[in-house]
Parts: structure tokens; C-alpha cells; sequence
């Protein structure tokens, strides 16, 4: 019995390698991906600095803007700061979340001030990857014209440079653009429990 099933199974693998096989000569194409991480789960920031150890690997001048969050003591800052910061450049434009400054003016020429340098890193020939985190945000609240980014970003971004954008909320535009869009999904989170946000899971 078990050698039918091995067969049955070895002859299911070598279709579906055929068939994959035959649908990969059509994927021949390369260009520069606009990436979305939204949705109302964790994970959106993780899996883009996920994508910036790739780049790291692979050799890969990347830049990471990070919107909203602020001077918030993040794992991944330090990590990139202290021990990649050749390869990685790392900007902070936010000054908190915005219930936190209680200044919509400041938020907006701070979330300004981070789409500025955002468009010179992705315009700089030297960077191939540039990680916009939680401008979602920024978009959401209209500090930055959703417009103007989407424009950007299919007329003036370089032909082979990534831009991953994350952040809960994405504006219907910008999913429009991309050309690669994940939602996670929140099904269960510790903080309806009364626990807090813990190091090393979720900052």
C-alpha cells in the first residue's frame, strides 16, 4: 500500500513540476517592484525589513525611510544602524505617532520633510531597495499627497529599483500602482489580553 501511495505521489510531483516548469519559461521579465504591506495584522514593518536582510545578502544598496514612528527604540534601528550601516541608510521622519504630538502641522512637515528624502533615495542610482515604513499612515491622514506619490512612483522611480511600502490602511490608489500587495490579516493579538508590546516580537 505504502509503494502505491509513493507512487502516486512521485507521479503527482512530476506533473505539477512539468506544469511549473512550462509557466516559468513565460516569466522572463525583470523590473523594479512597488511593494504594499497593509492590512490590520502584525508583520507589515517585519516582512519589509525582512526584504532589507535580503538585500543585504544579495549585496544590495538599500534605504530605509521610516515615517510616524519616531525616535521609538526599534530593534531593527539599531541593528541596521550599528552593524549595516553600509550597506542599509537609515532615515527617521517621524516624530511619534499622532496621538502622540498632538501637532497635525508638525506630523505634516515631518511626514514631508520623510517623502523628500524618500524620493532622493529612490532616485539615487546607488540604491536598488528603498523600504518606506508606515507611510500608509502618512497617506492615510493626507500629511503626504497620495496623488503626488503615486505619480512618482510609476513616472520618475527608476526602472529597476524596489519600493516597498507598508502600513495599515493603504489608499486605494496605491494598491492600484503596485504591482505586488500583501494584507495581513489580524486574527488573534496578546494586546486584547492586556499585554503589552513585547521587544524583540513586535519592535
Amino acid at each position: 500500500m505504502s509503494d502505491e501511495i509513493t507512487v502516486r505521489h512521485n507521479e503527482k510531483m512530476r506533473k505539477i513540476k512539468a506544469a511549473r516548469d512550462k509557466m516559468m519559461e513565460t516569466k522572463t521579465e525583470e523590473k523594479g517592484l512597488i511593494v504594499v504591506h497593509t492590512g490590520p495584522g502584525k508583520g507589515k514593518s517585519s516582512a519589509g525589513f525582512g526584504m532589507i536582510m535580503r538585500c543585504i545578502a544579495h549585496e544590495m544598496p538599500a534605504a530605509v525611510v521610516q515615517f510616524i514612528k519616531g525616535n521609538w527604540d526599534t530593534g531593527e534601528k539599531t541593528f541596521l544602524r550599528e552593524r549595516f550601516a553600509k550597506e542599509v541608510r537609515f532615515f527617521v521622519s517621524g516624530e511619534g505617532f499622532t496621538w502622540e504630538t498632538q501637532d497635525r502641522e508638525r506630523d505634516i512637515a515631518a511626514a514631508q520633510n520623510g517623502w523628500k528624502i524618500a524620493k532622493e533615495q529612490i532616485l539615487d542610482p546607488e540604491i536598488q531597495f528603498v523600504l518606506l515604513d508606515e507611510i500608509n499612515i502618512a497617506l492615510r491622514y493626507d500629511y503626504i499627497d497620495i496623488d503626488e506619490v503615486v505619480d512618482f512612483l510609476l513616472t520618475e522611480k527608476p526602472a529597476m529599483t524596489h519600493v516597498c511600502l507598508t502600513g495599515r490602511n493603504a489608499k486605494p490608489e496605491l494598491i492600484e500602482a503596485a504591482d505586488l500587495v500583501t494584507e495581513m490579516t489580524l486574527l488573534k493579538h496578546p494586546f486584547r489580553d492586556g499585554v503589552k508590546a513585547q521587544k524583540g516580537v513586535e519592535f
